[in-house]
């Protein structure tokens, strides 16, 4: 476990040396890979990785995987920047393995609605409509090494797509979480995400048909589009919780991202639980370097806020839960996640 840790930190090293670089914005691709499709960690600014459990743990650290008690089962839907019609829809299957161990499965898909196919012959469409999908599907194994120390790895298929032109890859994320406290109450994270090779389009779109104008000959010419790179990033954080009694807890959250192809971001957030039937939270996020008056590069402003009403079913620990989180945002009108969370 010595040895996994000393890779963990000297990736970190390697990733954050070239991280928040602002002037490589916009030079990745893949884009879909950054946005949270959970409802309970989007409610807390998504600043819980140190501190979520079980299949959501697969965005922001797989390590917290682990703490999956026995089944699980998420569903969430995201109206992403409302008045764009975007939806982003995920589904999420976690189940216990062993004493110590987990194993996850989550489907995340982003769809934009219908657009009209246009040509340069018919700019204004009229000849039908296509959907622009991307998905992207996580497989993940997390384990407890000890009582304290917490790891795990996710293999992540990924698809973009329009009618005529498409690309694929995979990627790896990797995370590690250390508990402490006299309580468990403190908790560190680490994780690495979205590394993996180039991806490239291909695809009938990418050729030309044309007619040479000599000899009357049709030709179809087949371009190469460039490589890009996936936004590989690394999360650090740490979480402390307050334990008021055995009803009410308060859990704080600091986080922060170092990005390879944007600014490095800090989050902070927090939820208080009551009688693990309830719970409120609520986060803030920002970009550095703003504070210098620099231009903001995201389309979140800071703030967010989210609640659960969680209830037992039957006699023993299964529980049902609906979800909501919120996301500031502006333009547009911000993000609302509805999600289903149950546990067997």
């Amino acid at each position: 476990m010595k040895k996994l840790l000393i890779i963990a930190v000297a990736a970190t090293i390697g990733l954050t040396t070239y991280a928040g670089n602002p002037d490589r914005a916009g030079s990745s691709g893949a884009g879909h890979l950054l946005v949270n499709p959970w409802a309970r960690t989007s409610g807390n600014g998504s600043a819980g990785m140190a501190s979520i459990r079980g299949i959501e743990a697969q965005f922001l650290n797989v390590a917290g995987l682990a703490f999956t008690r026995k089944t699980e089962l998420v569903f969430t839907n995201n109206n992403y920047l409302v008045g764009t019609g975007i939806r982003v829809n995920a589904f999420g299957f976690g189940q216990k393995v062993g004493e110590t161990g987990a194993l996850g499965l989550s489907v995340t898909n982003m769809n934009f609605g219908d657009l009209d196919i246009t040509t340069e012959e018919l700019p204004e469409g009229g000849i039908g409509t296509f959907s622009p999908n991307y998905t992207n599907i996580g497989l993940s194994y997390a384990k407890g090494f000890s009582n304290s120390i917490y790891g795990g790895i996710t293999v992540r298929m990924i698809s973009e797509a329009i009618y005529n032109v498409r690309s694929q890859g995979f990627s790896f994320d990797a995370g590690i979480r250390y508990v402490t406290g006299p309580k468990d109450n403190l908790r560190f994270g680490i994780a690495l995400r979205n590394v993996g090779p180039p991806m490239r389009y291909r695809g009938d779109g990418m050729s030309i048909s044309a007619v040479i104008p000599s000899t009357g000959n049709a030709i179809t010419v087949e371009q190469r589009s460039e490589r890009f790179e996936l936004p590989s990033l690394v999360n650090v954080g740490i979480a402390y919780d307050f334990i008021f009694n055995d009803k009410m807890k308060l859990t704080t959250d600091l986080q922060f991202t170092s990005n390879s192809f944007t600014r490095d971001n800090i989050a902070i957030g927090g939820e208080f639980g009551f009688r693990e039937r309830f719970f409120v939270r609520a986060g803030y996020g920002t970009e550095i370097g703003i504070e210098d008056g620099e231009e903001r590069m995201s389309v979140f402003t800071g703030p967010s806020v989210g609640a659960t009403v969680q209830i037992p079913v039957g006699s023993g620990e299964s529980k049902i839960g609906l979800d909501y989180g919120y996301r500031v945002t502006n333009p547009f009108n911000g993000v609302h996640s509805i999600g289903v969370h149950i546990t067997l």
